[in-house]
């Protein structure tokens, strides 16, 4: 993707494959990974964003400006790096799986579940990532040990303890009357609620979403470009 045109066309492609309910399941990777790959193309060349959003059909330009304020959002909060993160990369759960696991803290604590799977995104790529913040927050929904223990229950670690105690942790923030508020407390900056708000409202609006994010991947920034660490690093 070495233009403006060929991100357009990429999207113009995708975005509709990944809510087609006609798309099978063997796609869901490479679709996941290449619209990551594309929004994540555009918010580090900020000059293409609208030659390229406006090259795609109506339709789909409300989407690709959604994601592409997420992501420079999120990447306005961090700096890049000279050296690599101490973490491990795993391979998530399955999606059906961390699904049931949503849809239960849904049941119990009335948060939307694709609130929770929104905060698993950003935080550790649906639990892809393995490591200790430089907060000192942990696990895949990342809680920090004193909010953990009066919010966890079982494992920090664990997918599914980890986003029980997330839906109750936004429960006694705020949620679901105001998530904002709720998210607000789950990390305290404006532009992290912008960011998780908007991937949730993606799934909110097509649940089908779902199936993309699962396959998005981690990417670090350095002083010399993007790295992506896939599974099996640091092990």
């Amino acid at each position: 993707m070495d233009s403006p045109e060929a991100v357009a066309r990429v999207l113009g492609d995708i975005e509709p494959r990944i809510r087609s309910s006609e798309t099978l399941p063997e796609w869901h990777e490479y679709l996941g990974r290449t619209q990551q790959l594309a929004y994540r193309t555009l918010v580090n060349t900020p000059a293409w964003k609208d030659a390229a959003v406006k090259l795609l059909p109506a339709d789909l330009q409300p989407i690709a400006e959604a994601h592409i304020r997420a992501g420079a959002e999120l990447r306005s909060l961090t700096k890049p790096v000279t050296k690599l993160p101490s973490w491990k990369i795993v391979a998530p759960p399955p999606s059906p799986e961390l699904l049931g696991y949503y849809k239960e803290a849904e049941a119990q604590f009335g948060i939307k579940w694709q609130y929770l799977a929104s905060i698993h995104l950003v935080e550790t790529r649906m639990g892809r990532i393995r490591g200790t913040s430089s907060a000192g927050a942990q696990g895949p929904m990342q809680f920090l040990p004193s909010t953990w223990g009066r919010y966890g229950e079982g494992d920090i670690n664990d997918p599914r303890d980890a986003i029980l105690a997330a839906g109750r942790y936004l429960v006694a923030a705020g949620g679901p009357a105001n998530m904002d508020k709720a998210l607000h407390a789950y990390n305290p900056t404006e532009k992290y609620v912008i960011a998780t708000k908007i991937y949730a409202e993606q799934m909110i609006s097509d649940e089908k979403t779902f199936n993309a994010y699962y396959h998005w991947q981690v990417y670090v920034r350095t002083s010399s470009g993007d790295v992506l660490l896939e599974a099996g690093y640091g092990q």
